[in-house]
């Protein structure tokens, strides 16, 4: 079985010209004529890129979601093979309803019918790992069930050791083979399918989101339903409204579309910078639009998370960038530990600004955030920097977020909606409110450290002591005693802090 895949693969490279890829390293260059005779049969008319999205919707659903994943790698990929691949549509035909109904049988132990009713067979949406269908509780809520494909993952498994096997000879065979890291790529796109192949971890990124967005007026999270829900299983609450593509019917709706693509960029920038956790699939065919105004969020399966550092690392970029200061953004680059600590800062700065200085000749509301961090992560490359997974991730959902935005506004001043989150933020993490919260946030821990301090201070004094004169002990006893004077001020002064905190809570 295992063979006749190799094959296929084989075959399908061979029809769509894909040994264009792999025959340009010098070691195998020779065999390029005696391909070309052998396969005197083939045209190929389209460009590489084109191609290439062929060969891959050939292949069949995970390679198609493969394509979708590497396209997200525009720090790695050329431009051209990057924008194709980025066209790629998981149409797949869905599996049968009685395969559906023997799953719920499985992973509810009694019939589906029992569980669910009006349960539709038609899907509403089919994809390459799982598909939804609607349905209602027993108690007549109604309920979106997404189901995992059956056997999916043996398949997946197996087209992952091709994969794994196809980048060693990228490498071997391809010139640029080792500068795109394949069996980085690989193992990126093996953990995005280990989260979608267990919906229990779908719904607890979906549950996280909705907890985060509680009682907000910008953006509906549907509830999971975790009585229902299993790795097999997700049962969320059926969540209605308009597809955000379909401008013209929100207008009808009396939607403010400009207020709407506003409201999308300040939803991503809560994500990134308040709560270091977004939705990293927000394409419009996962997005939909209450009568009210809200965005409606779906499908979970692909989620980035960002560290305080990350955060700070962004922030710095994006003030710094916009106010040119090239030499802060080479300087963030290297305090934030992505840059080697060796980097020429004077270098860097001068790459930068060589890259960015020409992006400023467009007015402000047309530059492109996500094309921003794309210029910086490819001159970053020349500098020895490895580009974090998390950032790259951030970058293709901050594309998405500005197609969005400017599909719906085309006057939408990216920078002028951004700016007051990245500020606010800079605000409460370096400025005096800043302080004040760590303050809080550590405050607990203090009652259980302070009490410890003098005598942790006697035992580092009585181990430096050790073979010193009875002068010197006098005076580190006088020292001491001067040092506990001082922590008691210092314990009282804390201390009322952490009062006037509490009581301001």
């Amino acid at each position: 079985m295992h063979l006749f895949r190799l094959l296929k693969i084989f075959s399908v490279s061979i029809r769509y010209g894909l040994d264009e890829f792999y025959l340009g390293h010098e070691r195998v260059r020779g065999l390029r004529t005696l391909v070309s005779a052998v396969c005197f049969w083939r045209t190929l008319a389209e460009a590489r890129a084109v191609r290439l999205r062929q060969a891959l919707e050939a292949l069949g659903p995970i390679f198609v979601k493969f394509g979708q994943v590497l396209s997200t790698r525009r720090d790695l990929l050329p431009p051209d093979i990057a924008d194709e691949l980025a066209k790629l549509q998981d149409r797949v035909p869905p599996f049968p309803a009685g395969e559906v109904m023997a799953i719920l049988h499985r992973v509810y132990g009694k019939p589906g019918g029992q569980v669910l009713r009006d349960f539709s067979a038609e899907p509403v949406a089919s994809a390459s790992v799982a598909q939804v269908h609607l349905a209602r509780l027993q108690d007549g809520t109604e309920v979106a069930v997404k189901v995992l494909r059956p056997g999916i993952a043996a398949v997946i498994a197996k087209d992952l050791a091709l994969l794994h096997t196809g980048a060693t000879l990228m490498e071997w065979l391809w010139a640029d083979g080792r500068r795109l890291r394949p069996h980085e790529v690989v193992d990126e796109f093996a953990k995005h399918l280990e989260v979608e192949l267990d919906l229990l971890r779908e719904a607890s990124n979906a549950s996280q989101l909705r907890r985060n967005f509680k009682d907000s007026p910008l953006l509906l999270v549907p509830e999971v339903h975790w009585d229902y829900c299993s790795s097999e299983v997700m049962v969320m609450q059926r969540m209605h409204g308009t597809p955000v593509s379909q401008v013209a019917a929100l207008r009808e709706q009396g939607v403010d579309i400009p207020k709407l693509a506003r409201a999308g960029v300040e939803i991503f920038f809560t994500q990134v910078f308040r709560d270091g956790f977004f939705h990293a699939d927000m394409h419009p065919g996962n997005i939909r639009v209450m009568p009210d105004g809200r965005y409606v969020a779906l499908d979970f399966g692909i989620m980035g998370t960002l560290t305080d550092i990350d955060k700070n690392y962004l922030a710095q970029n994006f003030l710094a960038f916009f106010r040119r200061d090239y030499r802060r953004v080479a300087q963030a680059h290297i305090e934030s530990g992505w840059a080697p600590k060796d980097t020429r800062v004077d270098d860097f700065e001068a790459a930068i600004r060589a890259v960015c200085e020409p992006i400023f000749a467009k007015p402000l509301k047309e530059i492109s955030f996500g094309r921003v961090l794309l210029r910086l992560f490819q001159t970053s490359r020349r500098f020895n920097i490895q580009v974090q997974p998390q950032l790259v991730l951030l970058q293709k959902t901050l594309l998405n977020i500005e197609g969005l935005g400017r599909d719906l506004d085309p006057d939408l001043d990216l920078w002028e909606t951004a700016k007051p989150f990245l500020e606010r933020w800079m605000s409460e993490r370096i400025g005096w409110r800043g302080l004040v919260e760590r303050i809080r946030e550590e405050a607990p821990y203090w009652s259980t450290i302070l009490p410890q301090l003098p005598r942790l201070l006697h035992q580092t004094l009585a181990r430096q002591a050790q073979g010193v004169s009875s002068e010197e002990l006098a005076k580190l006893a006088r020292e001491a005693q001067r040092r506990n004077r001082l922590l008691a001020v210092i314990a009282v002064l804390l201390t009322l802090i952490v009062a006037v905190l509490l009581v301001a809570r």
